[in-house]
């Protein structure tokens, strides 16, 4: 049986999609299967769609972001990348991109090289989400990843934000 919501594959007689957890009918007509496309192989997970919409992504008050970085000594700062990285994943929809937790690992692991990285490409994927919608955008990425080795990453974080404010709204 074809799950209504999500088009999942399951057996005949079952109460409940496995994959999206909706009620399945219970007198319904197991529907003929429609043959695999090219994009999506017959009984996989969907792919997810890379939209670059800003549902879902949080305005955030720069100024209360620096603010308790500075009053926690650095650990809300943490928190702060995490969002950052997951908020651009979410743009993105790209389900192999890094997650949030990974960036701060590694940049624990590397003494911050690892950050300086992350600066560049995040930079480029927000441009990358802004040439998608038609926004006019700069080199975001090499202002990101200066800034990060100068000191100042606390800027590029500001910076980012500011753009995901902007693309959320």
């Amino acid at each position: 049986m074809i799950c209504p919501n999500c088009g999942s594959n399951n057996p005949d007689g079952a109460g409940f999609c496995p994959n999206c957890g909706k009620p399945l009918p219970a007198n319904a007509v197991p529907p003929v299967q429609p043959n695999p496309t090219p994009q999506q192989p017959f009984n996989s997970a969907p792919i997810p769609p890379n939209n670059y919409g800003g549902a879902g992504i949080p305005q955030r008050n720069l100024a209360l972001c620096i603010i308790l970085s500075i009053v926690t000594c650095g650990i809300y700062s943490l928190y702060w990348v995490y969002t950052l990285t997951e908020d651009v994943n979410k743009l993105t929809g790209d389900p192999n991109a890094t997650s949030g937790g990974i960036v701060i690992l590694l940049s624990l692991v590397t003494c911050g090289i690892y950050s300086w990285y992350w600066l560049y490409k995040q930079g480029e994927r927000l441009d990358q989400i802004k040439t998608a919608r038609g926004i006019a955008s700069s080199n975001s990425g090499v202002l990101y990843l200066v800034l990060g080795i100068v000191g100042l990453g606390v800027v590029s974080w500001a910076l980012m934000q500011n753009e995901l404010n902007n693309l959320a709204g």
